[in-house]
């Protein structure tokens, strides 16, 4: 049942008598799409969506796992009219609803709506940048020189140029760094390949059509562009829908904050060094110009070696180890940039990549400028390294306190981040009047409370509403949380976990996704198991995240039987194995965020500052989320059935674990495993019996 607050005025009785009958038994989804069966909840949620795209309103909605959330918005956007945008979590989710999903429903309702597929530009095949990669000849390995081949031969033939639809080239790949654009090296109109580049016509498409896919990286990076007064990168909508909507808060603060990296200055000096070869080689000594960058890049990395050892590898910029040697260090690559950009600005009107590389140089200078002061970034064109003379752009002004800033290393990089601590007003701000919004997802709200995630997004005037799974979890799963295991801080934990999990493994015969809260803990618990499995002679298959791409551990643990998956964060949501493929959910310990994110640490003080809880206000509610998330892989159908084990006992044992599982789905629970054994036996004998 809906639980819906603050409802807006009910629409023609008509109206939703219309959206009713489309999802009703012998209505058209159920005389056009194979399998369809009519559920309430789909239809209160249907129609909760209708009013608030008639109202121009918002609506935050949670619905459970096997409400059919897809296809409660498809119809009423589709059945309403205008120009719709539909945002996914991730790319996956959404070519799915491009290809599969949305055709279905179109087909479904006899509609003539045109659709489109939107993606940011990384995701499309540059005409300009693979023909210089292949006049250029210098690739890294015999690899991506097969690579390039298949990527020459994908050209030629694709209509879209969307990577995706090369499945020879993983989507990961280093090559496609050297044959797509970004926004820096973008000629735009002066490309020789404008009129047949695919992000062109793949914007020119999302112009013309009624219902554009997209996804929440690109609607995000659409608002960061508006904040600099750039408005043609989505076109205008009179509904938007979020969907996986839970993402949005941590999307948002990546996304509008901004970061600077040792990869960009390499790929700046890089590129500005072969532009000036090419068309002004005799004006500058461009080889020594663009070493003279990439060896400050080298000596920034080298003044923050100490954060290597740091948790996370990263370090807010208040505790770097070293702050003088690093500002000299961001001083000296602001220095080197200046140098080589001015040169560039002085030949730029002889070849568009030089016009282009000089442009480069005043947004890589004015994000490092934020790193020279403790506070913000200069004031002045001097204090950032560039003189009066210069026809550069003056940097932006300054942050205020409400961000934060932090460097973060890996083998071969740094990257300096900021972030805001809130985004509230920048996500809510630039939504232009009478524009309908839609956010769902199945894990919004905190114990039926919906405030932590409309807080954080700056909807303070939504419209709430929760539609509950219709899946039987009382006699389809079990909630197992085991007596006697170490608490979670003790060294023996890891140990303790496996330990407790073997039974549960052979009681299952494998069909197990194992999600962890840290890398290390993934290693070491695919260690133990992998142990564990010679020993006892079992043969089931053993995966780990790391070992090979999501996808295919994915596609390689649906395949088999009696699979085992040991995986961490990103394998916590969007995975999606129906069936006895996967009848094992086992979390080591509660998902509360590492101490070491900068950005929580800096709402965790900036929550103390004012007097609040930050336990109660930020860590527990995002754990509670999390929980949910991973408790949703578990059973995905409605003859789905299977054990969900958190061996952490804070769950039961401390008095804010009744927040936590009070929000999971509505499992049977226990403490013992032999409950958990029966529960196995009896389903192996009822799947023998039939």
């Amino acid at each position: 049942m809906s639980d819906v607050v603050n409802a807006p005025t009910v629409v023609s009785a008509a109206t939703l008598g219309e959206i009713r009958e489309v999802f009703e038994e012998g209505g058209p989804l159920s005389r056009g799409l194979k399998g369809y069966r009519p559920r309430a909840q789909q239809i209160e949620l249907a129609e909760a969506i209708s009013r608030a795209i008639q109202e121009r309103g918002t609506l935050v909605a949670e619905a459970g796992t096997g409400t059919g959330k897809t296809f409660a918005y498809l119809v009423p956007v589709l059945m309403y009219g205008g120009k719709v945008l539909v945002s996914t979590g991730t790319k996956t989710l959404q070519d799915q609803l491009f290809a599969r999903d949305l055709p279905a429903v179109r087909g479904a309702l006899g509609l003539p709506v045109t659709t489109a597929l939107l993606k940011g530009r990384s995701n499309y095949l540059c005409h300009y940048h693979l023909e210089r990669t292949l006049g250029d000849g210098r690739l890294g390995s015999r690899a991506e020189v097969a690579q390039l081949r298949k990527i020459e031969l994908f050209a030629r033939q694709t209509r879209s140029g969307d990577k995706a639809e090369l499945a020879d080239v993983p989507e990961n790949a280093e090559i496609w760094h050297r044959v797509t654009s970004t926004r820096d090296n973008c000629l735009g109109s002066e490309c020789p390949s404008f009129r047949e580049c695919f992000v062109m016509q793949a914007r020119k498409r999302a112009l013309d059509a009624d219902v554009v896919v997209v996804n929440h990286a690109l609607f995000l990076a659409d608002l960061a562009l508006k904040d600099e007064g750039i408005t043609d990168l989505l076109p205008a909508a009179d509904t938007v829908v979020f969907d996986e909507a839970h993402q949005l808060p941590a999307a948002a603060t990546r996304f509008l904050g901004e970061s600077v990296s040792s990869h960009q200055l390499l790929d700046f000096a890089r590129d500005a060094t072969v532009a000036g070869l090419s068309h002004a080689r005799e004006s500058a000594d461009w080889v020594a110009l663009g070493q003279a960058v990439e060896q400050a890049a080298r000596e920034l990395r080298l003044s923050c070696a100490a954060v290597e050892k740091m948790p996370g590898q990263r370090s807010t910029f208040d505790m770097l180890p070293s702050r003088q040697d690093f500002g000299a260090a961001v001083q000296g690559v602001i220095d080197a940039v200046h140098t080589l950009g001015r040169i560039l600005a002085a030949v730029g009107e002889r070849h568009p990549d030089l016009d282009l590389a000089a442009k480069r140089g005043p947004a890589l200078i004015a994000c490092l400028a934020r790193w020279t002061e403790a506070h913000a970034a200069p004031a002045t064109q001097e204090q950032a390294g560039l003189d009066q003379e210069s026809a550069w752009p003056e940097p932006p002004a300054p942050k205020d306190d409400g961000w934060v800033r932090w460097v973060e290393t890996g083998a071969s990089h740094i990257r300096l981040h900021t972030a805001p601590l809130s985004v509230a007003q920048a996500f809510s701000q630039y939504r232009p009047a009478g524009q309908a919004w839609i956010l769902t997802s199945a894990t919004l709200s905190v114990r039926e409370d919906f405030s932590h995630f409309t807080r954080q997004l700056g909807l303070y005037e939504a419209t709430t509403g929760r539609w509950e799974s219709p899946f039987d979890y009382a006699v389809n799963g079990r909630l197992f949380v085991p007596h006697g295991i170490p608490a979670p801080q003790d060294p023996r934990f890891t140990e303790g976990f496996v330990e407790v999990l073997l039974p549960l493994l052979e009681a299952s015969q494998g069909s197990a996704l194992v999600l962890c809260t840290t890398l290390r803990a993934v290693d070491r618990v695919a260690e133990l198991l992998d142990a564990a499995f010679r020993e006892r002679g079992w043969d089931w298959p053993l995966f780990k995240q790391g070992d090979r791409s999501r996808r295919e551990l994915l596609e390689r643990f649906r395949a088999s039987r009696h699979g085992v998956l040991v995986g961490s964060a990103s394998f916590w949501e969007g995975i999606d194995v129906p069936g006895d493929a996967l009848t094992l959910v086992a979390i080591d310990k509660l998902p509360f965020a590492p101490p070491d994110d900068p950005v929580l640490d800096a709402r965790i003080r900036a929550c103390k500052e004012r007097g609040g809880n930050p336990f109660f206000e930020y860590q527990l509610p995002e754990a509670a989320i999390a929980l949910k998330q991973g408790a949703g892989r578990l059973i995905r159908t409605e003859t789905d059935w299977g054990v969900l084990m958190v061996a952490d006992r804070r769950l039961v044992e401390k008095p804010y674990g009744k927040l936590l599982w009070r929000g999971l789905p509505p499992f049977t629970r226990t403490r013992n495993v032999e409950d958990v054994e029966a529960f196995y036996a009896e389903r192996a004998g009822a799947q023998q019996a039939a």
